[in-house]
């Protein structure tokens, strides 16, 4: 009688990890565990847990970031770019849950572009907000917005009060603003951004150059967005 054949190790991790994703232990966008606390989780070498991942990800379950780890993909979010941008309608639309973390909130002079860029007046100083956007919990941006400290003085408290760019304005005195510009490249993430993004160091990402005018074309907003490639899709819309 032949003896039943032996199901493979890298196949029974692979199924273990299949099941944990399928009950939501690991949701899109999460990193699984390393290749050494897998191995000494199921008393295998590291090459088994490599073979394993590799069949995850010829199935399209899973991603891997050289230098990040293996994460469970996620379906990228498309984020339009119109004459309205408007990151928390953007992602609510979708029926994402948009929320965004503030890293830094300073009153600076400013760089020649910005200072180009919103048509300041020599002396002027600007307000600069920078921090991450998140869908769903996961992190998809790391952004930039500069603003004129001259006309808007109390935008960072109203930043920080509301965490979204259309409040702030709406308390400067805004009640409409569109984009006047975008502005998309590709570049390698530097060792700040490859951490706040969950990527490798020198990975690819999509940074966005934007600015956004007031109703009488006057220069509000001078942002840069930096977008993890794998995570947004943007699209171009008339909206």
């Amino acid at each position: 009688m032949t003896p039943p054949r032996r199901t493979p190790i890298w196949s029974t991790i692979a199924q273990s990890l299949r099941a944990d994703i399928a009950a939501s232990v690991y949701r899109p966008g999460d990193r699984l565990p390393t290749e050494s606390t897998l191995a000494s989780r199921f008393g295998v070498n590291r090459h088994t847990v490599r073979h394993a991942f590799r069949a995850l990800a010829d199935e399209g379950l899973v991603l891997s970031r050289r230098g990040a780890g293996v994460f469970v993909k996620s379906t990228p979010t498309d984020y339009p770019i119109g004459r309205r941008v408007r990151f928390h309608q953007n992602l609510s639309a979708q029926g994402r849950i948009p929320s965004k973390e503030l890293l830094l909130l300073e009153t600076r002079a400013p760089r020649d572009e910005e200072f180009s860029a919103l048509g300041l007046a020599d002396g002027t100083k600007v307000q600069v907000c920078e921090g991450l956007s998140f869908a769903d919990g996961q992190v998809v941006a790391v952004f930039r917005s500069v603003f004129s400290a001259a006309r808007f003085p109390d935008i960072l408290d109203h930043l920080a009060q509301t965490q979204s760019v259309t409040a702030a304005l709406r308390l400067g005195g805004v009640t409409d603003y569109t984009r006047a510009s975008t502005r998309i490249n590709a570049k390698l993430a530097n060792a700040t951004q490859a951490l706040h993004l969950r990527v490798a160091e020198h990975a690819p990402i999509l940074r966005t150059i934007s600015l956004n005018v007031d109703s009488n074309g006057t220069p509000l907003e001078y942002g840069r967005t930096w977008f993890a490639g794998d995570k947004v899709t943007l699209t171009l819309s008339d909206g």
